[in-house]
């Protein structure tokens, strides 16, 4: 909705947010940094949905991620609780699930869950969730306090070694895994011809960029191939993929046209046979992704 030069109208996010809890989808992901000017643009456009339509208020679940400075991971004691005092000041409510936005390589991890369950005590917030974090990294936190989620990348260009052991120690530990950009940043959905088509951050993915392109468009369309032979969409089947990983693995698209939306909803009733994932995952082979998921700084902090 807003992390774009120019933010999509707020009764076009109404709307979409309107259906989304209308058809069960009952949790919300937002971010302090989610925003242009102003950086926490999202969660003041959550605050006004919220007074807008108060009846809608209490019927979402809703994750907001943080913890940074300056766009770089800082989990000391005062920008933490700088965070979480921002975003509920921004929200005009307590948030339901509060995720450390990147592991900082500065403050052990249990240091961090140590601060994380002083705040949660303290009515800041009710869950503790982490994002971009190794599987190491989650057993050890799950050793301080309750880890409730834990939120990575999830789809057909992103899957890698450390995607299957995080969803595999989550398992473990009874944790929740939240697959973020399970469409591959829209790019899987085969709906774009070049990176100029993205209007966002995305086109300055390495991924996005001609000499990835090519390579990774290969992919695209043996999705697509694939998606068509069951008479649904690419982005449905990604969706009906990610949420067979497990019980507990949500996949988690974006959307800002209700129609969009709803294709993304009905991907809930396809049902993929043990067929249709070995294909699936023989196309992964076939078509290795080209380029990292992210360059200079953010990769530095992936699988913190």
């Amino acid at each position: 909705f807003s992390w774009k030069p120019n933010p999509v109208p707020d009764e076009q996010c109404f709307e979409t947010i309107k259906a989304a809890i209308d058809n069960g989808c009952n949790m919300l992901n937002s971010g302090e940094f989610y925003g242009v000017n102003p950086p926490e643009a999202n969660l003041e456009l959550l605050a006004r949905f919220m007074s807008k339509y108060p009846s809608y208020s209490d019927k979402f679940f809703l994750s907001v991620k943080g913890g940074l400075h300056n766009m770089v991971p800082d989990a000391s004691e005062e920008n933490l609780r700088r965070s979480v005092d921002n975003i509920n000041s921004k929200l005009g409510r307590v948030m339901d699930l509060f995720e450390m936005a990147r592991v900082d390589p500065n403050v052990s991890i249990e240091t961090t869950m140590e601060r994380l369950e002083k705040l949660r005590l303290e009515g800041k917030f009710k869950h503790i969730g982490l994002s971009e974090a190794s599987a190491d990294t989650l057993r050890r936190a799950c050793k301080v306090a309750k880890v409730a989620a834990i939120e990575i990348e999830i789809s057909p260009w992103s899957w890698e070694e450390e995607t299957r052991k995080v969803i595999q120690g989550a398992k473990e530990l009874d944790v929740a895994v939240i697959g973020y950009s399970p469409l591959g940043r829209g790019f899987l959905t085969g709906r774009f011809n070049s990176k100029n088509d993205f209007d966002d951050f995305r086109r300055d993915y390495v991924r996005m960029q001609d000499e990835h392109w090519e390579a990774n468009t290969k992919l695209a369309n043996s999705l697509k191939a694939l998606a068509e032979k069951k008479g649904i969409t690419t982005a449905q089947l990604c969706i009906a993929w990610v949420a067979s990983l497990g019980e507990k693995v949500i996949p988690l698209p974006g959307a800002s046209h209700v129609s969009r939306l709803l294709e993304n909803i009905a991907a809930v009733d396809v049902v993929l046979t043990e067929e249709d994932v070995q294909e699936l995952h023989k196309i992964m082979q076939d078509n290795p992704v080209s380029g990292g998921r992210y360059s200079g700084h953010g990769a530095k902090l992936m699988w913190g």
